[in-house]
């Protein structure tokens, strides 16, 4: 009892997420409920990142926000200072954009296009994320997904629970082939979740709009491409008697077209593989 006791003490000093009536937390955006007691493991042990932009309102007055009302806000904070990033790189908003995400070192990479070729514009801490390295393959099995997905207009949720989402459409359809299961999988804010990608209130906002401009801009869908780690032959090898070490070997291709061409490779599902134009 004095361990849990504590354990809710530190948990409550850093959190504005939990209902003090109730138990558990629920994720709104992800595909489950997890209890209280299992919410450290949750966690990343890496300091949240700092951007040069305005802090958001607090999560109470973000609430009471509409979508549009959130997104006049974060806009009205994050465009000036967000452009001049932008442009030390080279950037323009509105540029195609790339998502890449490792699992094992719970990093968030955002490639952004200028003067034909991709350029790596930040690399974001993943604050919390749930599961072992290995594939999703069902509603409620706290994994967080592994493959090649896509963020679409639709898939924007400026009314989510968690500050500010995206779905990056698990499942696909190599995970339908092959009767995996769960929905709405989420790159969103706050620093806890299950299933989805939480990234912090601050770092959702700028990934956010980066996103949308990119959509707005005349890209039909932003890449999310999603390994359990650096897909080398030397660390596959290392990992040969694992149960996903097969599917692992099916996306590798997927990864090395983009690091040895610097470009993006189209991937369809082909009799249940990926496969690669």
């Amino acid at each position: 009892m004095k361990n849990i006791f504590w354990l809710m003490l530190a948990l409550g000093a850093s959190l504005t997420l939990f209902n003090a009536r109730s138990s558990s937390v629920a994720c709104a955006d992800c595909d489950s409920i997890f209890s209280l007691t299992n919410l450290a493991q949750q966690w990343s042990s890496s300091h949240p990142m700092k951007l040069p932009y305005p802090a958001p309102p607090s999560p109470e007055d973000w609430r009471q926000l509409k979508p549009d009302e959130r997104l006049a806000n974060a806009k009205s904070r994050l465009l000036a200072p967000m452009q001049a990033e932008l442009k030390k790189h080279g950037i323009d908003l509105g540029s195609p954009a790339f998502i890449r995400i490792f699992k094992e070192d719970r990093e968030l990479e955002l490639w952004l296009k200028a003067e034909n070729r991709w350029k790596l514009f930040r690399t974001y801490p993943i604050a919390a994320m749930s599961g072992q390295l290995g594939p999703k393959l069902k509603e409620g099995d706290g994994q967080a997904p592994e493959g090649f997905y896509a963020v679409t207009q639709k898939s924007l949720n400026a009314g989510s629970s968690f500050h500010l989402s995206f779905n990056i459409g698990y499942p696909n359809a190599y995970d339908q082939h092959h009767g995996r299961t769960g929905s709405f999988i989420m790159v969103h804010g706050h620093q806890v979740s299950i299933g989805c990608f939480a990234i912090t209130d601050p770092v959702i906002e700028e990934l956010y709009l980066i996103v949308e401009a990119a959509l707005k801009g005349g890209q039909n869908e932003v890449p999310v491409h999603v390994f359990p780690f650096h897909l080398t032959e030397e660390r596959l090898a290392k990992t040969a008697n694992h149960s996903a070490a097969d599917f692992w070997r099916e996306l590798r291709p997927g990864y090395e077209a983009f690091n040895s061409q610097a470009d993006l490779p189209t991937i369809s599902v082909l009799n249940g593989r990926y496969h690669l134009k």
